[in-house]
This record gives structure tokens, C-alpha cells and sequence, in this order.
């Protein structure tokens, strides 16, 4: 197969990690895309599929998309065991379940047969049309389909997705092109490529290193500096573009169009281990926003689920009834997309780096609450994006009438421009 060439159809964003939570499992979802890669003159049936973003910006012809799904154990112990391989969490937690039967089995039930304990899968949790990955299964297709449709692309994301993704590449590297989204620690060579934010290389920076004690400076990772398979970006990659945002403008017109201007948009995030926060910086913030509601006409605030109660709950005393004030009482639809689209500016706690990544897309004013707080790569992500001249901090003088703008971050369709690249000099032709 000398001259491969990928007949493109755009395929819906990026492949984005996706938690789904029980209190049995939890699934990651893994990627396969069988892209419409084939010998120059052989026909390929494209199938659209709208799922991921940075298809969308990738290929735009053919492709044949499968879901497939990872799956760790939860309760109980498990809580205390996400640090192991998930092939071998997987083997423990049979054992201890077996155990637990036969136990049952001679100390409670006289040796009676009992029912097996249910099977931990994503059925359980309304994912019965999920597969789950099995490596030897789509290695072996990888192997067969590839004279009559080419290389499969496969896409993974999260740390669970980690010995998957890399047991493909090992067992099929002429077959496959594999991409893992976010960093993997160790070993990056596994990968055809990986995509990761630039801030989890600070721990290799000057200032990240005289806060690390010598000791233990060997064991954080990463140790060495991106290799030519690594894709920066600035911050997380997501379904926003201006595509997205005229599609969500015409969605929201009848709850938008007719609000007072300039619409000011209030996500409040929650604290984390490198971003902490309390009541102190939501006094602050109301404060501020109520200096600012003289410059505006409307404020919408949205509460997201790490938001503490005791947070929201003194928000919404406080601002709750002013007229300007519309707070989102967290009941769908979901208004987010309708605020990226209508939003004149930006008001975003420092912890989110989703949202903030999302807001930077739109080109309009962001204005960060908390960024002094960031301790870590947070306050290196935070330092980037004042650089470039994404976001400002709020401060409460801020005169909405008076807009700024910057080129809007454009990470989705950064990364998918190197792969691309990356497939070309695989000698992958690609095609509108």
C-alpha cells in the first residue's frame, strides 16, 4: 500500500474523557475510529457519524466510528485501588469477589449454591451499546481490514485508556495511528502520538523545580521535555468553535435576544488540591459583581456540580433577587452553550480549566476570580493565559461598555491540524 489516501468527512469535535459513574463502575471511553483510509482508486462508503469535535476540524469524507468502553471496578476497597493498571484491578477485585462467595458459601449458606454476584459492566448503568475494549479483538481487525480500508485511528483519553491504547500500538504499529489525550506519565514512545496542555510540563521549569525538595525531584513526572510525538496545547480541548456558537445562538435567540446588554455570564467552579478557595472569595465576588451590575445589563450565574453548597447557598442570598440577577437553578436544559454564544463578557473562578479554556474560545472578554489562589501548574496555565491576552483579572471596576477582544484559543483545531501532519509523513494523503 504505497499511496493511502484518507477520504475526509467531518466528524463532530474531539474526543473528550467521559466519566460515567455508578456505584459499580466507572467507564472511560475509549475511541476507535476506522477511518476512510484506502488505496487511490478503490471505492470507501463513508458513514456520518456526529460524535467527537476535532473530527470535525479533521476529516471531512468517511470514516467508520466505534464507542468502545473501559471499565474499573468501584466500592468497597476499590475505592483505594485506582492507582493500579486497570487489567490487573480487574483480576484483583475477581479474586476478592470469588472469595467473597465462597465465604458466603461456607459460613452463611450451609454449602448452598448461591446467586453470583451481578457482573460489573456499563450495562448496568445504560451502556449496554457500549463495547468493551478488548485488545486482541481490535488488533485483529486492525489486521484484517486494513488491505480493503486502511489504518484504523484510534483515539483514547484518560489514565484507564493508558495500557489499552499502547497494547494496540505494540501489536499492530503498521495497522494503526494511535493518539492518547492528556499525559501518560511515562513512556510517550508508546504513543503515535499525544496530545497533553502544556502547563503538566511545569514541573520541569526553573520556578517548578526549586519548589520540588531534591529527593523528590526524580519521581515527578514528566522527567524529560516534549518529544516530537507531543502536541501542546493551552488548555483543554472541547466542542466550542464558531461553528458551535452560531448553531447555539439560533438555539437560545427566544431566552436571549430580548435581555438587557451587556450580558455578563458568572460560571462559579469549586476548589481543588491546587486551587483552593471558600466563603472569602464568594464575599469578594459578590461584592464585585454588584460594583459591576451598574456597567451591565443583565448577569447570569451558573453553578457547576464541584460548586460547594455553602458557596451557591450565599450567592444566591445575596444576589439572587436583584433584578439584574438571573441564577440557573441547575434543572436542563442546560443554558451553557446559550451563554457562550450570547455572552458579552466573562466572569470565571480560576479553578475551571474547561471552562476557562471554552470562554478563551469565543474571542470575548474573560475575567478570572481567584487566579492568586492557583498554586502549581494551575498558576502556570493561569500565567499563560494573561501572557497571550486571553483573560484579566476581575477586580469589580470593570466597565462592561468598554469591550476588548483577543484571537480566540483554537486548541481542537491546533491539534488536529498535526495530525494531519503527522499522517502525511506516514504517507497518508489527506483529502477533502
Amino acid at each position: 500500500m504505497d499511496s493511502l489516501v484518507l477520504k475526509t468527512s467531518v466528524l463532530a469535535w474531539f474526543v473528550r474523557l467521559v466519566f460515567r459513574t455508578s456505584n459499580s463502575s466507572i467507564c472511560e471511553e475509549l475511541q476507535l475510529i476506522g477511518l476512510g483510509l484506502d488505496v487511490v482508486g478503490s471505492k470507501y462508503d463513508p458513514i456520518n457519524n456526529q460524535k467527537s469535535h476535532l473530527w470535525s476540524t479533521l476529516v471531512s469524507n468517511g470514516f467508520c466510528m466505534f464507542d468502545l468502553r473501559i471499565t474499573r471496578p468501584r466500592g468497597g476497597i476499590n475505592e483505594w485501588l485506582h492507582w493500579l493498571p486497570v487489567s490487573l484491578h480487574k483480576k484483583l477485585d475477581y479474586v476478592v469477589r470469588q472469595i467473597c462467595v465462597y465465604s458466603h458459601v461456607l459460613f452463611t449458606s450451609g454449602g448452598k449454591k448461591i446467586a453470583s454476584l451481578p457482573s460489573i459492566n456499563c450495562s448496568s448503568v445504560g451502556l449496554s451499546s457500549v463495547l468493551e475494549a478488548d485488545v486482541k479483538q481490535i488488533v485483529s481487525m486492525a489486521h484484517k481490514t486494513f488491505e480493503k480500508d486502511g489504518p484504523l485511528l484510534v483515539v483514547a483519553s484518560g489514565r484507564d485508556t493508558i495500557s489499552v491504547a499502547s497494547s494496540i500500538r505494540r501489536l499492530a504499529s503498521d495497522y494503526v495511528f494511535v493518539v492518547q489525550i492528556q499525559h501518560p506519565r511515562t513512556r510517550l514512545d508508546r504513543f503515535d502520538m499525544v496530545i497533553t496542555p502544556r502547563h503538566d510540563y511545569y514541573p520541569l521549569t526553573p520556578q517548578a523545580q526549586e519548589q520540588i525538595p531534591k529527593f523528590l525531584r526524580p519521581w515527578i513526572t514528566p522527567r524529560e521535555p516534549p518529544g516530537r510525538n507531543v502536541v501542546l496545547t493551552i488548555g483543554a480541548l472541547h466542542q466550542i468553535d464558531s461553528t458551535a456558537l452560531r448553531s447555539a445562538a439560533k438555539t437560545w435567540h427566544d431566552e436571549f435576544a430580548s435581555l438587557s446588554k451587556p450580558l455578563l455570564v458568572v460560571n462559579v467552579g469549586g476548589p481543588t488540591s491546587h486551587c483552593r478557595y471558600g466563603l472569602d472569595l464568594a464575599r469578594q465576588l459578590i461584592a464585585y459583581l454588584q460594583n459591576t451590575l451598574l456597567s451591565c445589563g443583565t448577569v447570569r450565574i451558573s453553578f457547576s456540580r464541584r460548586t460547594p453548597e455553602k458557596v451557591s447557598k450565599i450567592i444566591v442570598k445575596e444576589l439572587g433577587d436583584h433584578p439584574k440577577v438571573f441564577i440557573w437553578d441547575g434543572e436542563e436544559p442546560n443554558p451553557h452553550l446559550g451563554h457562550l454564544a450570547w455572552a458579552d463578557a466573562f466572569v470565571i473562578t480560576a479553578d475551571s480549566i474547561s471552562m476557562l479554556s471554552e470562554a478563551c474560545s469565543t474571542g470575548k472578554p474573560v475575567y478570572v476570580m481567584g487566579s492568586e489562589l492557583c498554586k502549581w501548574k494551575f498558576a502556570d496555565f493561569h500565567n499563560t493565559l494573561k501572557e497571550r491576552g486571553l483573560v484579566r483579572p476581575f477586580t469589580g471596576c470593570v466597565d462592561l461598555s468598554e469591550s476588548w477582544s483577543y484571537p480566540p484559543l483554537n486548541d481542537t483545531a491546533d491539534a488536529a491540524s498535526k495530525i494531519h501532519q503527522a499522517l502525511a509523513e506516514r504517507g497518508w494523503t489527506l483529502r477533502a
